[in-house]
């Protein structure tokens, strides 16, 4: 039986098409805390935005599901006499995609829509065409000069997101901008819908936790986990599908959508749990695969991980392709088995269990 059902499919459409950039998250947390009252008994916030919901709050064993609720976009940098917007990015923003890209600015005034200007092909001179880089990207919001565009509201500062929005082709294919990884603060929050929908009674406190700022260094994360004091944590992100084209998979491994949850293994990962994570799997014929990572995973299990003098931490990642551009795609399947992986190991956990790398 699928896990999507018809209203967390409406959930997850105004969630990833609300937009939520890095350090302006609070209308996307609203969105999630909303859909999540009904399943958790409390909740807690930061100053910085992160939401956790909590089930059992008075218990002193704490297990953390995490996913972060930021999205890539751009700061306004820099206005030119004749009302050009040059950009910084906020995130891992790419260059290469922006031009032609419509944008939407925000404002104080509300939303001012521009677009990502580019020469016509036709001024452009065969083999010495210029790429697109940081330094030549421009926004054109169709002010004839500087004054106009400080008139419409725009300044130094202001944020800048694309508008595309939540499509599915091909029955199964989700298909968005920020997947990457408001799918992770979705994934959570089904699990803590099927806790309480199948009535499951836990022994420990569970914090649902949609962390902010992951895309500028895992700050949030950092913040959180030191109010939460957690002892066991398993956070969800993405990962590259590795199959479509210019991706070499001798560096950057072989894992792509369609074939499950990807389970990660690093200095980071706690080996226990991670073991306990791939016998649910297998218990359960939940299809997974496997991913290795060198120094650390770059989620914020690396956060939770070292923090507090060092939280039992897993990653458990949904494959992706197209990583910040406004058309990742990820697989309906994969997702719900990545909500199920993450139900299925939680069941297994008993409170003050200790996951010590020496048994």
């Amino acid at each position: 039986m699928s896990i999507i059902n018809k209203n967390s499919l409406k959930f997850l459409t105004d969630y990833l098409n609300n937009p939520s950039p890095t350090g302006y998250e609070a209308s996307g947390q609203k969105i999630w805390m909303n859909y999540l009252k009904p399943y958790v008994d409390s909740f807690i916030t930061d100053t910085y935005g992160t939401a956790v919901g909590i089930i059992n709050p008075d218990a002193k064993f704490k297990v953390v599901i995490e996913g972060h609720s930021d999205e890539i976009s751009w700061f306004v940098n820099y206005i030119t006499d004749n009302g050009l917007i040059y950009v910084i990015r906020n995130g891992g923003s790419d260059h290469q995609i922006a031009p032609s890209k419509f944008v939407n600015i925000h404002t104080k005034n509300g939303i001012i829509e521009g677009v990502f200007g580019w020469p016509a092909i036709h001024t452009r001179k065969n083999g010495k065409e210029e790429s697109p880089k940081l330094e030549n990207i421009f926004i054109d919001i169709g002010a004839k000069n500087k004054k106009e565009v400080l008139n419409m509201g725009v300044h130094v500062g202001c944020v800048i997101t694309y508008p595309d929005e939540f499509k599915i082709i091909n029955k199964n294919k989700f298909i968005c901008r920020a997947i990457d990884n408001r799918a992770g603060g979705f994934m959570i929050a089904e699990v803590a819908r099927l806790l309480s929908i199948n009535k499951k009674v836990l022994p420990f406190g569970l914090y649902i936790t949609n962390s902010v700022q992951e895309e500028v260094g895992l700050r949030g994360a950092e913040m959180i986990t030191q109010k939460i004091k957690p002892n066991i944590a398993i956070v969800t992100d993405v990962c590259h599908d590795t199959t479509t084209p210019m991706i070499n998979k001798k560096i950057q491994g072989h894992t792509e959508i369609g074939k499950g949850p990807v389970i990660s293994y690093a200095p980071a990962i706690q080996n226990n749990l991670r073991e306990r994570i791939i016998q649910t799997a297998e218990k359960n014929k939940i299809p997974f695969q496997r991913l290795a990572s060198s120094r650390y995973t770059g989620t914020d299990t690396d956060a939770f991980a070292y923090s507090n003098g060092g939280v039992a931490s897993a990653l458990i990642s949904l494959p992706l392709r197209y990583m910040h551009t406004t058309v990742e795609m990820v697989q309906k399947e994969d997702i719900e088995n990545v909500i199920k992986l993450i139900y299925e190991t939680i069941l297994t956990i008993k409170s003050g269990e200790d996951f010590s790398y020496f048994d």
